[in-house]
């Protein structure tokens, strides 16, 4: 593959005759691939050609003949992809890998039908005694000693035994005797003649005595091998000699109960303990061979319509139910997966792959450790099924693995002549699809729409980082090859978290290798029909109504899980309680796990999850990793700090708490540096497990039995991953009270003992059970995301249960759409939401959104899949009629073109200047169109810049967390937005460090805009930062025809900034300081005062600043902003010393400066905020503060926000050292600061 020059030089020429590297990205060349393909075929098998084109044709064939038209064309399609990439080469080794495997299979069955099992009273005999059985094989057939592979040498060995005695017994039972193959008669020979005066022929006379014995010798030696220690020992890892275990659904996980006094706790036994370092890939997939095995093992069902594991296992009712009564669906794709097994079995990885690919060509987002539906559903029930993801992964890793593997796969999901419906992806046809999440569902759902040829924009929430531009392509110079895998390729624990995937990012944890994510997003992001925009939140940057004015045809929702399930316990939102989702998000979006990332999440032990389902699975595991990491990453932090600039200086900026934390972190890091060093010594990996448990470990508490959890009964292979990794498991425990310490945080969990009443029910028998708790993560479940209904009500109907959004079927007839709802969803073709406007133009829903999809990543995924179609239909009287002329199609092309730069100037933020307003203060200026047109007073943004861009500083990555930044002004004709930093943390002091032009992520507007009502007095206090978010609030104030005293409090006279804004949006002023001198009124009107901004408020009711302008008994509303102190000062004073001044029956609202993370909206949870009725004490909802910021101060417990806000407070201080050593080294110099 020779490349060419300049320009060009990024396009190459393949082996097919005529067509080029860059011509596998444009649809009219590969129509011309497909017909170049059929070509060969027909060159090659003129009959199978025949059947082939009549099937595409549209020929209706019954499933089996179908499966096997497919399995016979397969091998074509890899043979011609091999040729244009030209790997036949390494197609060649798989094919012999394939007839190694294929000798292995024999043995296998050998061993199944003569080995696995001893008859009553036999007892293996030792190994030695039995071993011998190989050499003589290996010295008669000539074929040297036992090296290199032991498994395939030795069961080579046996297998040349086995087919000699199977092909002698067949001639003998033969009605006509069958010759025996030439080589088959030379080992015959060779055999004879080693075995004259051997004591274990004598007798063997004959062919076929010889031919038993030898075999029979082989036999005595397997039952050594898998009956006997020895020979377990001595063939550990042989996948060949893997015999299929019984399924005892009341005990598909073994574990153990080791303590007497804590009866519910299961864990894993010792001896399956698996040792976990950080956060590199934890399973590393089964090797070659062990697929190779899955796929022997596997029946091939396919030839006779009984594939169960793809079309689910079935009586005269319907779907049947496992043991667990888990329902036996198949797989939600219906992927082809028997007859991969059939390609594989062959070696042919590419005709598997293109196999996979026709029902779920995004396949590297399910596999290994993600989906299981398959192998529930496989046609052995009672014994272990086969593994189905394991080698779906296999033979994409077999490809991946090739020259231009990645090409290979991305080809397959734009090209696969399997596929009849779409054979090849479809020019633009000129209609545009706005998807609206990039989970699992989204990015198929995107994937399924191009390839009809749809232009798709696709945008979420969550930040996106960019590939290098020369793999995509969007540097303007062609898109780069990838010839290795490697080249994408990254350790986990050090990959960039690219946000793209939703949940599969950061809800799955690292036992799914993330770099499938990697390459799904660099294979769509290189089409061209594909413009993809992350930090982009529906209902806040875009509306429903933006997307029909910038000219979309349709809206899909595909925005996954919502609200977390908040549990009913006493302290729920105590300094130490997160949800899960929270955890996660800070662990594998934000960057925690890594240990050159500046973000902060404190967790302390003993570690409590609440849950039973796949997402506490993974938070216990994850947790329990991450405390390590944590403690290592930041105690190294400390002591680099106090070596360099002492410890007492160091310790200077740490309180009570912090010291008592540091303390206990430095007494587990000792611990953990010593069990490095054993390690080390010992030449093993070190054991985190028995010090994580000695200091409290990680405990999944459910409230029921293990058996009756979600994770049992859908997928149990997590747990028995879970407990390996070390992990407890409680059942029949429902938390009851959260106890908090002397300083606000966890310390235990009370729990109610559940079990059998004496009236026979299940329930609490009255038992508590106290556990030492100082972290707590609840994973109690979540409900659809349907946001968009509750900020813009109205919108769209909802289900029975306000759950999901109400399924409709749209039926065209007459130019004209019907909706019609159906209940469930059930419904066939049932995935559109109640919105119809004017224009026909119709909203549709998938995966967690649509009831029959929710619940995991290969049901979304199948939503997408069988819903394009749906919304495709639509669209037919209108594609009937389109101009197909190169002209024509010129013209779409340069119109999506047109409506992608329009979509990357509105929805691509860029840093526009950056302005220091104090020492401690900057102003952050983004160009962002969108983002400023809905901005309303109150509102605020998620802004953080790129890990891509970040620079690198002594090993130490510069990338931001998420920050909350109320907009302080916008200029929506220019597109302008302003944000003001206070500069109190290691994120907020890299504003500074943003240069104009600078990508950067900033989602929103979110939040509720602050009510603004009409003809009242409005009374703002702002403290300090506080004061950005009035600027904007107090305009509006005015502009509506209100009265506006404004009390804009600092801590000192340099604090204060835009001056002149404040006083153009007020009408009086009080300018309060902490410490003299004052603020200098510049208006005659306005007023200063030095003290807090209560005794500013009174001073002033009062009349002891000078003229007022205001009565304050007059006041109807106060809004403030600041620190929850300030907040807190005032909300208690308005009951206390300004209560005299106060009318009664004001409204007092406050914003409420919760910790945030995601501020998509109820996503989280991070931001809840507790609230006390203040009439009857009691407690009451909490509050999302992404979702409301205003809140009632009455109602908001500002103590509970104060402690929340120290969640992170050591790893915060030690973060801020850190970043200003960083910013001392040399390269750091290096970085200017505004």
């Amino acid at each position: 593959m020779q490349a060419g020059n300049g320009a060009t030089s990024r396009n190459f020429s393949l082996g097919i005759d005529g067509f080029t590297f860059h011509d596998l990205f444009q649809p009219a060349r590969l129509a011309a691939l497909d017909q170049a393909f059929r070509a060969q075929v027909k060159a090659r098998d003129a009959a199978l050609s025949a059947r082939f084109e009549s099937y595409r044709a549209g020929a209706s064939l019954s499933p089996v003949e179908e499966s096997n038209l497919l399995v016979d064309v397969a091998p074509q399609l890899g043979d011609f992809v091999g040729e244009l990439f030209r790997v036949q080469a390494q197609r060649d080794k798989l094919f012999a890998r394939a007839a190694d495997e294929r000798a292995l299979g024999r043995v296998r069955a050998f061993v199944m039908r003569r080995c696995a099992r001893l008859k009553k009273d036999e007892k293996a005999e030792p190994l030695g005694a039995t071993r011998g059985i190989l050499s003589f094989i290996s010295a008669a057939l000539g074929l040297g000693a036992i090296a290199g592979d032991e498994e395939l040498s030795s069961l080579r060995l046996a297998a040349a035994a086995s087919e000699l005695e199977e092909a002698l017994a067949a001639s003998v039972r033969a009605a006509k005797p069958v010759p025996l193959t030439d080589a088959q008669k030379q080992n015959l020979k060779k055999l004879r003649e080693a075995a004259k005066g051997h004591a274990w022929f004598a007798g063997a006379d004959s062919d076929e005595a010889l031919a038993k014995a030898v075999a029979l010798r082989c036999e005595l030696w397997l039952k050594s091998c898998l009956h006997t220690e020895e020979g377990r020992k001595a063939t550990r890892g042989w996948s060949t000699l893997k015999i299929p275990q019984p399924m005892n659904y009341d005990k598909l996980v073994h574990s153990i109960k080791p303590d007497p006094a804590f009866p519910q706790k299961h864990y894993g036994p010792e001896e399956h303990l698996r040792r976990r370092d950080g956060f590199k890939l934890t399973d590393k997939r089964y090797s070659e061979r062990e697929v190779g095995y899955e796929v022997d093992y596997c029946i091939l069902c396919h030839d006779r319509d009984k594939d169960s594991c793809s079309k689910g296992l079935k009586d005269a009712s319907g779907f049947k139910s496992n043991k667990v009564g888990i329902s036996l669906e198949g797989c939600p794709l219906e992927e082809k997966i028997s007859e991969m097994h059939a390609l594989r079995r062959q070696g042919d990885s590419i005709g598997a792959l293109a196999l996979i690919c026709i029902d779920n060509p995004m396949c590297p987002g399910t596999g290994h450790r993600i989906c299981n539906d398959c192998m529930k559903s496989c046609i052995y029930q009672t014994q272990d099924p086969v593994n189905i993801p394991q080698a779906e992964t296999g033979a994409l890793i077999d490809v991946l693995r090739m020259d231009f593997g990645v090409e290979i796969f991305g080809l397959l999901t734009r090209f696969n002549p399997l596929n009849r419906k779409r054979p090849y992806a479809l020019p633009y046809n000129g209609l545009k699809t706005l998807v609206v999440g990039m989970g699992p569902a989204g990015y198929t759902l995107s994937h399924h729409l191009m390839n009809e040829g749809f232009g798709v924009a696709a945008i979420d929430g969550l930040k996106i980082e960019p590939p290098p531009a020369d793999i995509t392509g969007h540097d303007g110079k062609g898109i780069r090859a990838i010839k290795r895998y490697e080249e994408i390729e990254q350790e986990l624990d050090k990959r960039i978290f690219t946000g793209f995937g939703g949940v599969s990012e950061y809800g799955i944890t690292v036992r799914w290798d993330k770099n499938f994510l990697y390459l799904l997003q660099i294979t769509l992001m290189r089409r061209d029909a594909l413009a993809l925009f992350g930090g982009t939140r529906f209902g806040g940057t875009v509306s429903i109504d933006d997307a029909w004015e910038l000219g979309f045809d349709h809206i899909a929702i595909a925005t996954g899980a919502g609200k977390p399930t908040i549990i009913n316990i006493k302290n729920n939102l105590c300094r130490g309680i997160r949800k899960a989702s929270d955890f996660l998000m800070a662990l594998q979006l934000t960057g925690a796990s890594k240990r050159d990332n500046l973000s902060n999440l404190q967790v302390r032990l003993p570690a409590l999850v609440i849950g039973g389902g796949l997402t506490g699975i993974d938070t216990a595991t994850e947790l329990l990793a991450y405390y390590p990491v944590q403690v290592e990453k930041h105690i190294e932090r400390y002591e680099t700090l106090c070596r360099e600039n002492g410890k007492t200086s160091v310790d200077s900026w740490l309180q009570g708490e912090d010291k008592e934390i540091l303390a206990e972190f430095q007494a587990h890091f000792a611990e953990i540096k010593a069990e490095r060093e054993r390690a080390a010594t010992a030449g093993e990996q070190p054991d985190f497990v028995k010090l994580v448990r000695k200091w409290g470990g990680v405990t999944l508490c459910y409230r029921k039995g293990m058996k009756d959890a979600p994770a049992y009964r859908l997928n149990h292979e997590e747990i028995i991953k879970a407990l390996e990794e070390g992990i407890g498991f409680a059942e029949h425990l429902s938390p009851l009270e959260a106890v908090v310490d002397g300083n606000g945080a966890l310390k235990e969990v009370i729990f109610a003992v559940q079990g059998t009443k004496p009236d026979g029910k299940f329930g609490d028998i009255g038992e508590r059970k106290t556990l030492a708790c100082r972290s707590l993560m609840v994973a109690a479940g979540t409900s659809p995301n349907v946001i968009y209904e509750r900020e813009h009500a109205g919108t769209f109907k909802m289900d029975a249960d306000n759950s999901f959004y109400q399924a409709h079927t749209a039926r065209l007839e007459g130019g004209k759409i019907t909706l019609t709802p159906a209940e469930g969803g059930r419904a066939e073709g049932a995935f559109f939401t109640s919105y119809l406007d004017d224009q026909g133009r119709t909203i549709s829903i998938y995966g967690d959104n649509h009831p029959l999809y929710e619940g995991n990543v290969v049901k979304a995924m199948a939503s997408a899949k069988d819903g394009f179609g749906h919304v495709a239909a639509l669209f037919k009287p209108r594609l009937a009629g389109l101009d197909t002329s190169s002209k024509a199609q010129a013209a779409r092309d340069a119109e999506w073109v047109a409506l992608k730069a329009k979509l990357d100037e509105q929805l691509r933020p860029k840093v526009h200047k950056v302005v220091r307003l104090t020492p401690t203060i900057v102003e952050v200026i983004v160009k962002a169109p969108m983002a400023a047109r809905h901005f309303e007073p109150g509102q605020f943004y998620r802004l953080q810049n790129f890990e891509t861009f970040a620079p690198v500083v002594d090993g130490t990555r510069l990338a931001t967390e998420g920050l909350a930044l109320t907009g302080a002004w916008v200029d929506k004709k220019a597109g302008l937005l302003s944000t003001i930093v206070l500069e109190m943390g290691g994120s907020s002091r890299l504003m500074a460090a943003l240069k104009p032009g600078e990508p950067v992520v900033l989602m929103g507007p979110t939040g509720t805009p602050t009510e603004i009502p009409k003809g009242e007095t409005v009374c703002l206090f702002g403290g300090g930062l506080g004061n950005a978010v009035l600027f904007s609030i107090a305009q509006a104030m005015k502009n509506a025809g209100n009265k506006v005293l404004y009390f804009a409090g600092y801590k000192k006279p340099q604090d204060l900034y835009k001056q002149d804004e404040v006083e153009r949006s007020t009408d009086q002023v009080i300018w309060s300081v902490d410490v003299a001198p004052g603020i200098k009124p510049r208006r005659k009107q306005d007023l200063t005062f030095v003290g807090n901004i209560v005794q500013s408020f009174c001073n002033y009711a009062e009349g002891k600043l000078g003229e007022r302008l205001f009565d304050t008994k007059k006041i109807d509303r106060i809004i403030a902003i600041g620190s929850d102190r300030m907040m807190a000062a005032v909300k208690d004073a308005r009951h206390g010393v300004m209560k005299p001044f106060l009318k009664e029956g004001h409204v007092a609202i406050g914003s409420i400066n919760s910790t945030m993370q995601c501020m998509m909206k109820e996503i989280c949870a991070q931001c809840l905020q507790k609230h006390v009725d203040p009439v009857t004490g009691k407690e009451t909802a909490p509050v999302f503060s992404c979702f409301n910021q205003d809140q009632e101060l009455d109602k908001v417990d500002f103590a509970n926000l104060n402690s929340r806000l120290r969640i992170n407070s050591l790893q915060e201080k030690i973060t801020n050292m850190w970043l200003d050593r960083l910013l001392k080294h040399p390269q750091g110099k290096m970085i200017e600061l505004v």
